[in-house]
């Protein structure tokens, strides 16, 4: 399973997502220091979900943080989130 496969099901599995994206930008990074040259180091998640009704930003992005709390430690460099709730 690819890592942006397994972003994909932990978020559904936690957060239940109205809509979920999870795009691989490591290409983009290729090179840069701190990226691993995996192909699998860099992540972009847009998720909108009822979870984070009433949430601040940063209360979104933990919540995201902890969900994929063993990705990151697999070696994610970068995570870029977009959290939204409905609405």
């Amino acid at each position: 399973m690819t890592m942006q496969d397994r972003i994909t099901e932990r978020l559904r599995q936690v957060l239940n997502p109205l809509t979920l994206e999870v795009v691989n930008d490591s290409h983009l990074h290729a090179g840069h220091h701190g990226s691993p040259g995996s192909g699998e180091s860099h992540f972009r998640v847009v998720i909108v979900s009822a979870a984070f009704a009433g949430l601040s930003r940063i209360d979104r992005h933990r919540i995201i943080n902890k969900a994929l709390e063993a990705e990151l430690k697999m070696g994610i460099h970068a995570l870029a989130i977009k959290a939204e709730a409905p609405g």
